[in-house]
């Protein structure tokens, strides 16, 4: 990755490309009906990743789009980082056959945390954490479940067992367009060190947040996740590379 990159999200619901608020099932909109055309689209545009999570793969547990998910590696053309129901090596190993660059676990990493050295050991960079967190508190099994485990302890266990990229959402934020929590990302740059890189999700409405993001002058701040400002009209993906190269 370059300094910091700005990874288009594309959230697959029922074949649908959606976008839900606070990570709700019952309150999504839907913003097309060809993941493809809309991962074409995105490098198109100019975005160098694209981030793709399986929401129903999430919540049934194992993953679900992974032909949908191949085409829309093969249309953009670009890496692409993918998450959702990733539970056992077998659904990472589904995963990074269809040509997904990067898996990322989430509730796995969570309730299995002794197991992310081995993980991180045999998939390397194609590996990444996903930590999703409400009030500082990380959240599982698509977000319909709230642990005891802070944000910050499960980022220094991961970065501790060599996991190379933690993918932070803040999941009050998520859709909601407010703005990201700055604060929280800063303190996970801060707890995982200069090895593990981190990248923002949630609440990105406009340019201002991604420069705002940079001038917390975090080095192993590698990136944002932005969704509903871009599916909106609210920014462009060539509004948000200027202010992150600025």
């Amino acid at each position: 990755m370059g300094d910091f990159t700005i990874l288009p999200a594309v959230d697959l619901k029922g074949g649908q490309c959606v976008r839900l608020r606070q990570g709700r099932a019952d309150d999504a909109t839907v913003y097309g009906n060809d993941p493809a055309a809309q991962a074409r689209d995105w490098a198109r545009q100019g975005a160098a990743w694209l981030h793709v999570v399986d929401l129903d793969g999430a919540f049934q547990g194992q993953p679900v789009h992974l032909d949908a998910i191949e085409q829309m590696v093969r249309a953009a053309g670009i890496p692409v980082e993918c998450g959702g129901g990733l539970r056992t090596d077998a659904d990472i190993d589904a995963l990074l056959a269809r040509g997904v660059r990067r898996a990322i676990l989430g509730t796995r990493a969570l309730e299995r945390v002794d197991e992310l050295a081995a993980l991180a050991g045999k998939y390397g960079e194609r590996l990444a954490v996903g930590i999703d967190a409400r009030d500082g508190f990380v959240q599982t099994k698509g977000w319909t479940e709230t642990s005891r485990t802070t944000a910050v302890e499960l980022a220094r266990r991961a970065a501790a067992a060599g996991v190379k990229t933690i993918i932070y959402t803040d999941t009050a934020t998520d859709g909601m367009l407010s703005g990201p929590n700055f604060a929280g990302n800063a303190q996970l740059c801060d707890a995982v060190g200069p090895a593990c890189q981190v990248i923002a999700s949630g609440g990105i409405a406009a340019a201002a947040d991604v420069a705002r993001l940079r001038a917390l002058g975090k080095a192993n701040l590698a990136g944002a996740i932005v969704g509903k400002a871009l599916y909106e009209g609210r920014t462009s993906i060539a509004e948000l590379l200027a202010a992150a190269q600025s």
